[in-house]
């Protein structure tokens, strides 16, 4: 388990993941502590319980229920004992920690002119757990080249929660930045790119310096608002490529249209089983209708393998299928 994992968690729950054997906290995605209620794990399609003794079961009833202390130790521990420096992250529902990391919190909502102001009484929390897996990227970059522009086509990244998007655009960032274009493509050196990296997940910068490998040539905009950040890069560091996680709301898709008119290549993913998926919703209609994109990459699970890229051109028609890994 990592480090900076169990450095937030309340003893008891550290004590009980410490004795999981090295082979299961390797594969563990997700780390679930809810108030009274049982003490999870996930990874994949796979589930259980942690009981009072460290071990897996699969009844509820013999899982360890996370006491109230223990979830007021793991909110002190994730804002430093300062909620106040926190509260923007506290409102928007995660916190990022080191390593990139993230934590989605559940609680009792405080409303300010029909917003959320903040989340108080946090009884549930979702430890995400970031992996750099370096080489999930070479497999899908080649046929991302656009060899006219000697560049990567304009690409959106789909799928739903947990398969691998984060995952695979940080090798993507790290493959252009290098020029690391794969045997398939026209040779031509690196690029420089520009990461809006707002949830702290792609580069799991400290103090602003990148702790994931994302290349020589690369600048990142951390804890910034995706549009926010993407105006900022173009105005002021000249990225060949920008790259940016999760896209969907109107102003993410006019600083598209801005990149794109000065000629920067934009590397996004957004939530979705797949490409009709991501056509219903409003904002992401509009750029797939003008043709913004020119290539788009789905990632899904199947049985037995643990993700898969399928790549489809400007039109939504399907080039070829490779196998991939899952991070």
């Amino acid at each position: 388990m990592h480090d900076t994992i169990m450095h937030i968690l309340p003893q008891t729950l550290r004590i009980l993941l410490s004795g999981l054997p090295p082979d299961v906290q390797a594969s563990v995605e997700e780390i679930r502590v809810r108030e009274s209620r049982p003490f999870e794990l996930t990874w994949g399609d796979g589930y259980a319980f942690l009981d009072e003794r460290g071990q897996m079961v699969t009844q509820e009833e013999r899982a360890y229920k996370p006491t109230r202390q223990d979830c007021l130790t793991l909110l002190e521990m994730l804002t430093n004992h300062s909620m106040y420096t926190h509260e923007e992250e506290l409102r928007r529902g995660f916190i990022t920690i080191a390593g990139g990391h993230r934590v989605g919190l559940a609680g009792r909502t405080v409303l300010d002119q029909g917003g959320v102001k903040q989340i108080r009484d946090v009884s549930s929390f979702n430890i995400r757990i970031a992996r750099e897996i370096q080489g999930v990227g070479k497999q899908v970059l080649p046929h991302l080249f656009d060899p006219i522009l000697r560049s990567i086509h304009h690409t959106l990244v789909i799928s739903p929660p947990q398969q691998g998007k984060t995952t695979l655009i940080r090798d993507l960032t790290r493959l252009i930045s290098r020029g690391e274009w794969g045997a398939n493509a026209i040779a031509t050196t690196g690029k420089k790119v520009g990461v809006v990296d707002e949830r702290s997940e792609l580069a799991a910068c400290v103090k602003g310096v990148p702790r994931f490998d994302l290349g020589p040539r690369t600048d990142v905009m951390d804890g910034c608002p995706k549009a926010e950040g993407m105006m900022m890069m173009i105005r002021s560091l000249s990225p060949d490529v920008l790259v940016v996680d999760e896209i969907g709301r109107p102003e993410d898709a006019a600083a598209i249209h801005e990149a794109v008119h000065t000629g920067i290549r934009i590397v996004a993913t957004a939530h979705g089983a797949d490409y009709e998926d991501v056509r219903m919703r409003p904002v992401l209609k509009q750029l797939l209708e003008e043709g913004v994109f020119t290539r788009y990459v789905i990632l899904h699970r199947r049985k037995g393998v643990p993700a898969a890229f399928r790549i489809l051109d400007r039109l939504g028609k399907p080039l070829e299928l490779y196998p991939a890994h899952k991070g």
